[in-house]
Protein backbone atom coordinates (compact mmCIF):
# COMPACT_ATOMS: atom_id res chain seq x y z
CA UNK A 1 0.00 0.00 0.00
CA UNK A 2 1.36 2.96 -0.96
CA UNK A 3 1.57 6.30 1.54
CA UNK A 4 0.68 9.57 0.27
CA UNK A 5 2.49 12.89 1.74
CA UNK A 6 0.25 16.13 1.95
CA UNK A 7 0.63 19.45 0.27
CA UNK A 8 2.82 21.76 2.79
CA UNK A 9 4.75 20.37 5.74
CA UNK A 10 4.16 23.34 8.31
CA UNK A 11 6.89 22.69 10.74
CA UNK A 12 7.59 24.85 13.91
CA UNK A 13 5.79 27.95 15.37
CA UNK A 14 8.16 31.03 15.04
CA UNK A 15 8.16 33.80 17.78
CA UNK A 16 6.30 37.16 16.39
CA UNK A 17 8.88 38.99 14.31
CA UNK A 18 9.67 40.62 11.05
CA UNK A 19 8.71 38.55 8.38
CA UNK A 20 12.60 38.71 7.02
CA UNK A 21 13.55 37.15 10.35
CA UNK A 22 13.59 33.78 8.20
CA UNK A 23 16.03 33.32 5.47
CA UNK A 24 14.95 34.07 1.66
CA UNK A 25 14.45 31.05 -0.54
CA UNK A 26 16.37 31.56 -3.16
CA UNK A 27 14.07 32.68 -6.14
CA UNK A 28 12.91 29.98 -8.23
CA UNK A 29 12.96 31.50 -11.56
CA UNK A 30 16.40 32.58 -11.68
CA UNK A 31 18.15 28.83 -10.66
CA UNK A 32 15.63 26.44 -12.32
CA UNK A 33 16.59 24.85 -16.02
CA UNK A 34 13.20 24.15 -17.62
CA UNK A 35 12.12 22.33 -21.08
CA UNK A 36 9.24 20.68 -22.74
CA UNK A 37 10.07 18.51 -24.87
CA UNK A 38 8.84 17.76 -28.67
CA UNK A 39 6.88 15.36 -27.00
CA UNK A 40 5.33 17.43 -24.55
CA UNK A 41 6.69 16.23 -21.53
CA UNK A 42 7.49 19.15 -19.25
CA UNK A 43 11.05 19.39 -17.22
CA UNK A 44 12.01 20.83 -14.64
CA UNK A 45 15.76 20.78 -13.01
CA UNK A 46 16.99 22.32 -10.14
CA UNK A 47 20.59 21.96 -9.17
CA UNK A 48 21.09 21.52 -5.70
CA UNK A 49 24.73 20.28 -4.16
CA UNK A 50 24.32 20.41 -0.58
CA UNK A 51 24.71 16.72 -0.22
CA UNK A 52 25.04 14.24 -2.97
CA UNK A 53 21.20 13.20 -3.50
CA UNK A 54 18.23 13.81 -5.97
CA UNK A 55 14.57 13.67 -6.02
CA UNK A 56 12.95 12.76 -9.23
CA UNK A 57 9.17 13.05 -9.47
CA UNK A 58 6.89 12.54 -12.27
CA UNK A 59 3.16 14.16 -11.68
CA UNK A 60 0.97 13.12 -14.03
CA UNK A 61 -1.99 15.65 -14.45
CA UNK A 62 -4.69 13.01 -13.76
CA UNK A 63 -7.08 12.71 -10.08
CA UNK A 64 -9.97 11.84 -8.88
CA UNK A 65 -11.47 14.97 -10.61
CA UNK A 66 -10.82 13.24 -13.73
CA UNK A 67 -13.09 9.91 -13.52
CA UNK A 68 -17.02 9.28 -14.50
CA UNK A 69 -19.53 8.45 -12.17
CA UNK A 70 -19.48 4.84 -11.93
CA UNK A 71 -16.00 4.74 -12.52
CA UNK A 72 -14.38 6.14 -9.52
CA UNK A 73 -10.82 5.22 -7.81
CA UNK A 74 -9.27 4.57 -11.60
CA UNK A 75 -6.43 6.77 -10.85
CA UNK A 76 -5.73 5.69 -6.81
CA UNK A 77 -6.06 1.55 -8.64
CA UNK A 78 -3.94 2.82 -11.29
CA UNK A 79 -1.21 4.13 -8.80
CA UNK A 80 -0.88 0.81 -6.87
CA UNK A 81 -1.01 -1.01 -10.49
CA UNK A 82 1.95 1.20 -11.60
CA UNK A 83 4.41 -0.99 -9.74
CA UNK A 84 3.40 -4.27 -10.90
CA UNK A 85 5.54 -4.44 -13.62
CA UNK A 86 6.31 -4.48 -17.37
CA UNK A 87 7.56 -6.76 -20.17
CA UNK A 88 11.07 -5.57 -19.38
CA UNK A 89 10.73 -5.43 -15.51
CA UNK A 90 8.45 -7.72 -13.60
CA UNK A 91 6.71 -7.04 -10.73
CA UNK A 92 8.42 -5.75 -7.68
CA UNK A 93 11.30 -4.96 -9.86
CA UNK A 94 11.11 -1.45 -9.65
CA UNK A 95 11.07 -1.21 -5.73
CA UNK A 96 14.07 -3.84 -5.45
CA UNK A 97 15.96 -2.30 -7.49
CA UNK A 98 15.59 1.29 -6.02
CA UNK A 99 16.10 -0.09 -2.58
CA UNK A 100 19.16 -2.32 -3.43
CA UNK A 101 20.83 1.38 -4.40
CA UNK A 102 19.77 2.85 -1.23
CA UNK A 103 16.84 4.70 -2.22
CA UNK A 104 13.57 5.30 -1.05
CA UNK A 105 10.50 5.37 -3.89
CA UNK A 106 6.54 6.12 -3.35
CA UNK A 107 3.51 7.62 -4.68
CA UNK A 108 0.35 9.27 -3.94
CA UNK A 109 -2.85 10.37 -5.83
CA UNK A 110 -5.06 13.33 -4.85
CA UNK A 111 -7.69 15.06 -6.37
CA UNK A 112 -5.67 16.75 -9.21
CA UNK A 113 -2.96 14.68 -9.61
CA UNK A 114 -1.14 11.10 -9.16
CA UNK A 115 2.70 11.77 -8.37
CA UNK A 116 5.19 9.37 -8.43
CA UNK A 117 8.88 9.50 -6.75
CA UNK A 118 12.26 8.11 -6.01
CA UNK A 119 14.77 9.60 -3.82
CA UNK A 120 18.51 8.06 -4.48
CA UNK A 121 22.16 8.33 -4.60
CA UNK A 122 22.77 11.22 -6.95
CA UNK A 123 24.96 8.96 -8.70
CA UNK A 124 22.12 6.30 -9.40
CA UNK A 125 19.90 8.58 -10.70
CA UNK A 126 20.77 6.88 -14.43
CA UNK A 127 18.96 4.05 -12.94
CA UNK A 128 15.82 5.23 -12.00
CA UNK A 129 15.07 7.33 -15.55
CA UNK A 130 14.44 3.87 -17.91
CA UNK A 131 12.60 2.63 -15.21
CA UNK A 132 10.21 5.36 -14.99
CA UNK A 133 9.95 5.74 -19.13
CA UNK A 134 9.35 2.02 -19.23
CA UNK A 135 6.56 2.43 -16.82
CA UNK A 136 4.75 5.28 -18.23
CA UNK A 137 3.75 3.36 -21.71
CA UNK A 138 4.38 -0.34 -21.34
CA UNK A 139 2.58 -1.32 -18.12
CA UNK A 140 1.50 -5.03 -18.42
CA UNK A 141 -1.96 -4.78 -16.30
CA UNK A 142 -2.10 -8.58 -15.92
CA UNK A 143 -5.71 -9.84 -14.96
CA UNK A 144 -4.07 -12.04 -12.61
CA UNK A 145 -2.59 -8.67 -11.22
CA UNK A 146 -5.50 -6.25 -11.49
CA UNK A 147 -7.66 -8.80 -9.28
CA UNK A 148 -4.99 -8.97 -6.57
CA UNK A 149 -4.61 -5.64 -6.43
CA UNK A 150 -8.55 -4.60 -6.16
CA UNK A 151 -8.44 -6.84 -2.74
CA UNK A 152 -5.49 -4.36 -1.51
CA UNK A 153 -7.27 -1.16 -2.40
CA UNK A 154 -10.29 -2.50 -1.09
CA UNK A 155 -8.78 -3.21 2.22
CA UNK A 156 -7.25 0.00 2.07
CA UNK A 157 -10.79 1.72 1.70
CA UNK A 158 -11.52 -0.32 4.99
CA UNK A 159 -9.03 0.63 7.03
CA UNK A 160 -9.06 4.45 5.98
CA UNK A 161 -12.72 5.28 5.36
CA UNK A 162 -15.17 2.56 6.07
CA UNK A 163 -13.50 1.55 9.41
CA UNK A 164 -11.88 5.31 10.25
CA UNK A 165 -14.98 7.54 11.74
CA UNK A 166 -13.33 10.59 10.60
CA UNK A 167 -12.49 9.39 6.94
CA UNK A 168 -16.43 8.52 6.59
CA UNK A 169 -17.29 11.64 7.62
CA UNK A 170 -15.57 13.62 5.43
CA UNK A 171 -16.01 11.59 2.23
CA UNK A 172 -19.72 12.37 3.59
CA UNK A 173 -19.51 15.95 3.34
CA UNK A 174 -17.50 15.77 0.37
CA UNK A 175 -20.23 14.37 -1.15
CA UNK A 176 -22.91 16.86 -0.07
CA UNK A 177 -21.04 20.27 -0.90
CA UNK A 178 -19.89 18.83 -4.23
CA UNK A 179 -23.12 17.77 -6.38
CA UNK A 180 -21.99 18.45 -9.62
CA UNK A 181 -18.51 18.54 -9.58
CA UNK A 182 -16.14 15.47 -8.88
CA UNK A 183 -14.15 16.81 -6.32
CA UNK A 184 -17.59 15.06 -4.36
CA UNK A 185 -16.66 11.72 -5.16
CA UNK A 186 -13.89 9.68 -2.93
CA UNK A 187 -10.45 9.86 -4.24
CA UNK A 188 -10.07 5.89 -3.48
CA UNK A 189 -13.19 5.46 -4.99
CA UNK A 190 -16.59 3.99 -3.62
CA UNK A 191 -16.33 0.42 -2.68
CA UNK A 192 -19.07 -0.92 -5.20
CA UNK A 193 -17.18 1.05 -8.45
CA UNK A 194 -13.53 -0.63 -6.49
CA UNK A 195 -15.42 -4.08 -6.85
CA UNK A 196 -16.88 -3.66 -10.53
CA UNK A 197 -14.35 -1.37 -12.40
CA UNK A 198 -12.67 -3.63 -15.17
CA UNK A 199 -9.02 -4.21 -16.45
CA UNK A 200 -10.15 -2.64 -19.97
CA UNK A 201 -11.38 0.40 -18.30
CA UNK A 202 -8.46 0.92 -16.15
CA UNK A 203 -5.99 -0.10 -19.27
CA UNK A 204 -8.43 2.81 -21.61
CA UNK A 205 -7.85 5.52 -18.46
CA UNK A 206 -3.78 4.50 -18.77
CA UNK A 207 -3.79 5.18 -22.22
CA UNK A 208 -5.39 8.67 -22.01
CA UNK A 209 -3.84 10.23 -19.14
CA UNK A 210 -0.35 8.21 -18.95
CA UNK A 211 1.61 10.02 -21.58
CA UNK A 212 4.24 12.61 -21.99
CA UNK A 213 2.26 15.33 -22.86
CA UNK A 214 -0.14 15.09 -19.83
CA UNK A 215 3.20 14.52 -17.59
CA UNK A 216 5.47 16.63 -15.76
CA UNK A 217 9.30 15.05 -14.77
CA UNK A 218 10.61 17.45 -11.90
CA UNK A 219 14.46 16.98 -10.19
CA UNK A 220 16.35 18.63 -7.65
CA UNK A 221 19.71 17.44 -6.19
CA UNK A 222 23.80 17.09 -6.96
CA UNK A 223 23.72 17.01 -10.61
CA UNK A 224 24.13 18.92 -13.85
CA UNK A 225 21.08 19.88 -14.93
CA UNK A 226 22.44 20.25 -18.58
CA UNK A 227 23.40 16.46 -18.53
CA UNK A 228 20.66 15.30 -16.70
CA UNK A 229 18.33 16.72 -19.12
CA UNK A 230 20.20 14.62 -22.06
CA UNK A 231 19.72 11.95 -20.48
CA UNK A 232 15.75 12.57 -20.01
CA UNK A 233 15.66 12.62 -23.73
CA UNK A 234 17.38 9.87 -24.11
CA UNK A 235 14.92 7.69 -22.31
CA UNK A 236 11.75 9.67 -22.62
CA UNK A 237 11.93 11.10 -25.99
CA UNK A 238 11.06 8.48 -27.86
CA UNK A 239 7.64 7.84 -26.09
CA UNK A 240 5.19 9.41 -28.33
CA UNK A 241 2.72 12.39 -27.29
CA UNK A 242 -0.13 11.24 -26.98
CA UNK A 243 -3.90 12.47 -27.32
CA UNK A 244 -4.94 15.36 -25.39
CA UNK A 245 -6.85 14.23 -22.31
CA UNK A 246 -10.12 15.53 -21.91
CA UNK A 247 -11.23 18.25 -20.33
CA UNK A 248 -12.74 18.33 -17.03
CA UNK A 249 -16.13 20.92 -17.63
CA UNK A 250 -17.85 20.66 -14.64
CA UNK A 251 -18.85 23.45 -12.45
CA UNK A 252 -19.82 23.54 -9.35
CA UNK A 253 -23.24 25.34 -8.81
CA UNK A 254 -23.06 28.11 -6.47
CA UNK A 255 -24.70 27.02 -3.06
CA UNK A 256 -28.14 29.17 -1.57
CA UNK A 257 -28.64 27.32 1.27
CA UNK A 258 -27.65 25.22 4.39
CA UNK A 259 -26.60 21.61 3.66
CA UNK A 260 -26.73 19.15 7.02
CA UNK A 261 -26.55 15.34 7.35
CA UNK A 262 -25.69 13.11 9.77
CA UNK A 263 -23.98 9.85 9.89
CA UNK A 264 -23.90 7.15 12.89
CA UNK A 265 -21.05 4.67 12.63
CA UNK A 266 -19.02 2.51 15.32
CA UNK A 267 -17.24 5.78 17.29
CA UNK A 268 -15.84 6.40 20.78
CA UNK A 269 -16.50 10.50 20.27
CA UNK A 270 -18.83 12.30 17.84
CA UNK A 271 -17.17 14.22 15.35
CA UNK A 272 -18.13 17.87 13.90
CA UNK A 273 -17.19 18.78 10.16
CA UNK A 274 -18.35 22.03 8.80
CA UNK A 275 -17.23 22.88 5.00
CA UNK A 276 -17.85 26.27 2.39
CA UNK A 277 -17.34 26.41 -0.77
CA UNK A 278 -14.37 29.09 -1.73
CA UNK A 279 -12.22 29.98 -4.61
CA UNK A 280 -8.82 28.29 -5.43
CA UNK A 281 -5.47 29.68 -5.64
CA UNK A 282 -6.81 31.66 -9.28
CA UNK A 283 -8.48 33.72 -6.73
CA UNK A 284 -7.04 37.45 -5.28
CA UNK A 285 -8.21 35.82 -2.21
CA UNK A 286 -6.11 32.97 -2.02
CA UNK A 287 -3.42 34.07 0.37
CA UNK A 288 -6.14 35.82 2.65
CA UNK A 289 -7.75 32.16 2.61
CA UNK A 290 -4.26 30.80 4.02
CA UNK A 291 -3.53 32.88 6.64
CA UNK A 292 -7.19 32.91 7.86
CA UNK A 293 -6.43 28.97 7.94
CA UNK A 294 -3.50 29.32 9.82
CA UNK A 295 -5.13 31.84 12.10
CA UNK A 296 -8.38 29.45 13.13
CA UNK A 297 -6.38 26.02 12.57
CA UNK A 298 -2.54 26.07 12.40
CA UNK A 299 -1.27 24.68 15.29
CA UNK A 300 -1.33 24.48 19.05
CA UNK A 301 -1.36 28.65 18.86
CA UNK A 302 -4.58 28.61 16.73
CA UNK A 303 -7.67 30.15 17.73
CA UNK A 304 -9.28 26.92 17.48
CA UNK A 305 -6.87 25.00 19.58
CA UNK A 306 -6.46 27.34 21.92
CA UNK A 307 -10.32 28.36 22.67
CA UNK A 308 -11.96 24.62 22.14
CA UNK A 309 -8.95 22.46 23.12
CA UNK A 310 -6.59 24.16 25.66
CA UNK A 311 -8.58 26.70 27.94
CA UNK A 312 -11.76 25.70 27.65
CA UNK A 313 -11.40 21.79 27.32
CA UNK A 314 -14.75 21.39 24.80
CA UNK A 315 -12.77 19.67 22.56
CA UNK A 316 -10.07 16.66 22.39
CA UNK A 317 -8.80 17.82 18.72
CA UNK A 318 -9.66 20.55 16.27
CA UNK A 319 -8.31 21.87 13.20
CA UNK A 320 -9.14 22.23 9.38
CA UNK A 321 -7.80 23.19 5.89
CA UNK A 322 -7.44 24.70 2.92
CA UNK A 323 -6.43 23.64 -0.15
CA UNK A 324 -4.37 26.14 -1.57
CA UNK A 325 -3.19 24.21 -4.54
CA UNK A 326 -6.90 22.76 -5.83
CA UNK A 327 -7.12 22.99 -9.72
CA UNK A 328 -10.75 24.21 -8.96
CA UNK A 329 -12.77 25.95 -6.24
CA UNK A 330 -12.70 23.90 -3.09
CA UNK A 331 -13.71 23.28 -0.02
CA UNK A 332 -12.55 25.65 3.25
CA UNK A 333 -13.17 23.40 6.20
CA UNK A 334 -12.66 22.81 9.60
CA UNK A 335 -13.78 20.35 12.56
CA UNK A 336 -13.74 19.29 16.05
CA UNK A 337 -13.93 16.13 18.15
CA UNK A 338 -15.85 16.95 21.46
CA UNK A 339 -14.80 15.72 25.13
CA UNK A 340 -16.86 13.14 26.51
CA UNK A 341 -19.94 15.15 28.23
CA UNK A 342 -20.36 17.69 25.40
CA UNK A 343 -22.50 17.71 22.68
CA UNK A 344 -22.16 18.01 18.88
CA UNK A 345 -24.22 20.63 18.66
CA UNK A 346 -22.33 22.66 21.56
CA UNK A 347 -19.12 22.08 19.45
CA UNK A 348 -20.94 23.09 16.38
CA UNK A 349 -22.09 25.87 17.70
CA UNK A 350 -18.27 26.95 19.34
CA UNK A 351 -17.12 26.60 15.19
CA UNK A 352 -19.50 28.93 13.88
CA UNK A 353 -19.23 31.45 16.93
CA UNK A 354 -15.23 31.47 16.28
CA UNK A 355 -15.78 32.06 12.25
CA UNK A 356 -18.20 34.95 13.52
CA UNK A 357 -15.86 36.68 15.92
CA UNK A 358 -13.60 36.84 12.54
CA UNK A 359 -16.09 38.52 10.67
CA UNK A 360 -17.04 41.32 13.79
CA UNK A 361 -13.83 41.42 15.37
CA UNK A 362 -10.36 42.19 13.53
CA UNK A 363 -7.73 40.09 14.27
CA UNK A 364 -5.03 41.21 16.24
CA UNK A 365 -1.50 42.28 14.90
CA UNK A 366 0.13 39.86 16.81
CA UNK A 367 -2.05 37.18 15.93
CA UNK A 368 -1.77 38.68 12.12
CA UNK A 369 1.84 38.36 12.39
CA UNK A 370 2.31 34.80 14.27
CA UNK A 371 0.19 33.42 11.50
CA UNK A 372 1.73 35.01 8.60
CA UNK A 373 5.28 33.90 10.26
CA UNK A 374 4.59 30.38 10.45
CA UNK A 375 3.33 29.89 7.21
CA UNK A 376 6.56 31.57 6.05
CA UNK A 377 8.82 29.33 8.50
CA UNK A 378 7.47 26.13 6.93
CA UNK A 379 7.64 27.49 3.54
CA UNK A 380 11.22 28.52 4.02
CA UNK A 381 12.20 25.32 6.06
CA UNK A 382 11.41 22.92 2.85
CA UNK A 383 14.19 24.27 1.09
CA UNK A 384 16.75 22.03 3.16
CA UNK A 385 15.21 18.95 1.57
CA UNK A 386 15.61 18.53 -1.95
CA UNK A 387 12.54 16.34 -2.16
CA UNK A 388 10.38 19.49 -1.01
CA UNK A 389 11.79 21.61 -2.47
CA UNK A 390 11.47 19.12 -6.12
CA UNK A 391 7.62 18.60 -4.60
CA UNK A 392 6.76 22.26 -4.38
CA UNK A 393 8.29 23.57 -8.17
CA UNK A 394 5.69 20.80 -9.03
CA UNK A 395 2.97 22.30 -7.04
CA UNK A 396 3.44 25.82 -8.29
CA UNK A 397 4.07 24.50 -12.17
CA UNK A 398 0.88 22.57 -11.77
CA UNK A 399 -1.28 25.68 -11.00
CA UNK A 400 0.32 27.80 -13.83
CA UNK A 401 3.92 28.25 -13.44
CA UNK A 402 7.24 27.23 -11.19
CA UNK A 403 7.93 30.90 -11.08
CA UNK A 404 4.48 31.37 -8.70
CA UNK A 405 6.53 30.10 -6.23
CA UNK A 406 8.55 33.15 -6.12
CA UNK A 407 5.42 35.38 -5.40
CA UNK A 408 3.80 32.97 -3.07
CA UNK A 409 5.23 34.78 0.05
CA UNK A 410 4.70 38.12 -0.86
CA UNK A 411 1.02 37.50 -1.33
CA UNK A 412 1.28 35.86 2.24
CA UNK A 413 2.76 38.84 3.15
CA UNK A 414 0.38 41.49 1.89
CA UNK A 415 -2.42 40.01 4.02
CA UNK A 416 -4.01 42.75 6.04
CA UNK A 417 -6.13 42.34 9.09
CA UNK A 418 -9.00 43.61 6.92
CA UNK A 419 -8.92 41.26 4.28
CA UNK A 420 -9.92 38.59 6.81
CA UNK A 421 -12.70 40.28 8.04
CA UNK A 422 -13.31 40.97 4.58
CA UNK A 423 -13.73 37.23 3.34
CA UNK A 424 -15.03 35.83 6.48
CA UNK A 425 -18.51 37.91 5.81
CA UNK A 426 -18.13 37.29 1.86
CA UNK A 427 -17.49 33.18 1.84
CA UNK A 428 -18.92 32.02 5.29
CA UNK A 429 -22.44 32.92 5.29
CA UNK A 430 -25.30 30.93 7.00
CA UNK A 431 -26.43 29.72 3.38
CA UNK A 432 -22.94 28.49 2.57
CA UNK A 433 -21.98 25.94 4.96
CA UNK A 434 -21.66 22.40 4.79
CA UNK A 435 -22.33 20.63 8.16
CA UNK A 436 -21.67 16.90 8.69
CA UNK A 437 -21.99 15.22 12.58
CA UNK A 438 -20.63 11.66 13.19
CA UNK A 439 -22.72 10.48 15.63
CA UNK A 440 -21.57 7.23 17.81
CA UNK A 441 -23.02 3.90 16.97
CA UNK A 442 -22.60 1.12 19.51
Amino acid sequence: MRRRFGLLLLLALVAVGSPGSAAEPSRAAARVLAVTLDNGLRVLLLEDHRSPIVSLQLWYRVGSRNEARGATGIAHFLEHLMFRGTPSNPPGAYARIVERNGGQDNAFTSQDVTSYYVDIAADRLDLVLPLEADRMRNLTLDPKIVGSEREVVIEERRTRTEDDPGGALGEEVSALAFRAHPYGQPIIGWMVDIRRVTREEIAAFYKTYYAPNNALLVAAGDFKAEAVLEKIKAAFGPIPRGPEPPKVLAVEPEQSSERRLTVQRPAELPIVYLGYPVPNHASPDAAAFEVLSTVLSGGRSSRLYRHLVYERQLALEAGGDYSYFSLDPNLFWFYATPLPGQTPQTLEKELLAEMEQLKKEPVGEEELQRAKNQIESGFVFQEDSVHSRASLLARFELIGGYALKDQYLDRIRAVSAADLERVAKQYFGEDKKNVGILLPKS
